[in-house]
């Protein structure tokens, strides 16, 4: 393992890290107030859709797609630290074209789409014209099993027919989202559990979705973008909007799953590694007790735990993306699900740090750190829970001992 940043990678990592410094930072707070503005929360940022246009400009574009066509030409182990500077800030990723869910979705087009799809909608959410949504996640079950979905998608003569509920669909209510994903059985008595769901293709003007909330993350409802509750009711599309065929719905997931947690873990190293910045800022220049808050040893404890938790996750992550990289998704899925553990809780642990330091100013929404937190703690749940990657994780170190 050689976890030395190419010479591309560097480039690429300078170059980043100055258009954060020059563009990211210096207008985060513009671009909070831009958000509901002219009275509405759901449209998107005048000063983001310029400063989007600096980054393609830039040639900071698609950077997570390993395709070289339309992509940066990156390896997930090449990808990462780059991921890490964009977590670094809230509005970052989508900068560079580089969010969530728009990153798996045109990762699934281009690795499963037709030459159809692909030019109907992976095309635009590559030049950024669209975004798009992940419609999986349902409220009436438990879906931590995938198994557990109920939403039906029924082929009737050319077209599909698609019923049911989901929530947690990121960027349903942003106006610029065409396009959404859809998991639901096509088959329920398939003998397979894992091979009765499939995956189809939706356009977000279909008559019968209707939106039916917004769901906010501990008071943030995440606008523009945000997340949401869906109804689909008798909603028919062609079939030729399947994506790579019928019962093949968990074999896409797990081909958009395992890079969307490699990117998932950067970011929050990147949250939390800007986090331990401002606790370091905060604990130097306030004084209790009659001395610094940085000569405290409860302090200086909780910022060296927070140095080595932030460096030991990084690592694992770099380790899980060689493993992808060298060995595919499946060989390395013990990886993946480890540091789908260890990252958020990492996470979560260091920003609040972070807002013990900052005392009442620290759960306020002056310093971001209330945001960054109720992000980390939602990513103990999204891509799957830590119970099921923790089971995970046992069930395949069990295996590797049977013989022992």
């Amino acid at each position: 393992m050689d976890f030395e940043f190419s010479p591309k990678v560097r480039a690429l990592r300078a170059q980043l890290i100055a258009f954060m410094e020059a563009h990211i930072y210096p207008n985060e707070a513009r671009l909070a107030q831009q958000i509901g503005a002219n009275g509405n929360r759901w449209q998107p940022l005048p000063l983001l859709e310029e400063l989007k246009a600096k980054a393609r400009a830039d040639g900071l574009w698609n950077l997570f797609l390993p395709d070289s066509e339309h992509g940066a030409g990156l390896s997930n182990l090449e990808y990462a630290p780059l991921c890490e500077i964009m977590g670094r800030s809230h509005f970052a990723p989508e900068v560079f074209n580089c969010s969530a869910p728009d990153t798996g979705n045109m990762e699934v087009l281009a690795r499963y789409g037709t030459p159809q799809q692909k030019e109907t909608w992976l095309r635009p959410l590559l030049e950024g014209k669209i975004r798009s949504a992940f419609a999986m996640t349902e409220p009436a079950v438990a879906s931590s099993d995938a198994t557990n979905i109920q939403a039906s998608i029924r082929r009737e003569g050319d077209d599909y027919v698609i019923n049911g509920r989901k929530w947690w669909t990121s960027g349903a209510l942003d106006p610029r989202c065409k396009i959404l994903i859809f998991m639901g059985k096509t088959n329920p008595d398939h003998p397979d559990r894992y091979k009765q769901q499939s995956m189809i293709l939706v356009p977000m003007g279909t008559s019968g979705i209707q939106i039916e909330r917004a769901l906010p993350v501990f008071g943030y409802d995440g606008a523009p973008h945000g997340h949401a509750q869906v109804r689909f009711d008798n909603v028919r599309v062609p079939a030729e909007n399947m994506l790579l065929g019928e019962g093949r719905g968990f074999e896409i997931a797990q081909g958009r799953l395992g890079p969307g947690r490699i990117h998932h873990c950067m970011r929050l190293i990147g949250l939390a590694e800007r986090a331990l910045e401002k606790m370091c800022a905060r604990v130097r220049s306030r004084v209790a007790f009659g001395r610094p808050l940085a000569e405290q040893t409860v302090t200086q404890e909780r910022i060296a735990e927070a140095r080595m938790m932030i460096d030991q996750a990084r690592l694992l992550t770099f380790y899980a993306a060689d493993r992808m990289d060298r060995l595919g998704n499946r060989v390395a899925r013990k990886e993946i699900a480890m540091i789908k553990v260890v990252a958020p809780n990492m996470a979560c642990r260091v920003i609040d740090w972070a807002i013990q330091a900052y005392g009442g100013a620290g759960v306020t929404d002056d310093f971001g750190l209330a945001q960054a937190y109720a992000h980390a703690r939602t990513l103990r749940l999204a891509d799957g829970p830590d119970e099921v990657h923790r089971n995970q994780i046992a069930r395949l170190e069990l295996r590797e001992h049977a013989g022992a």
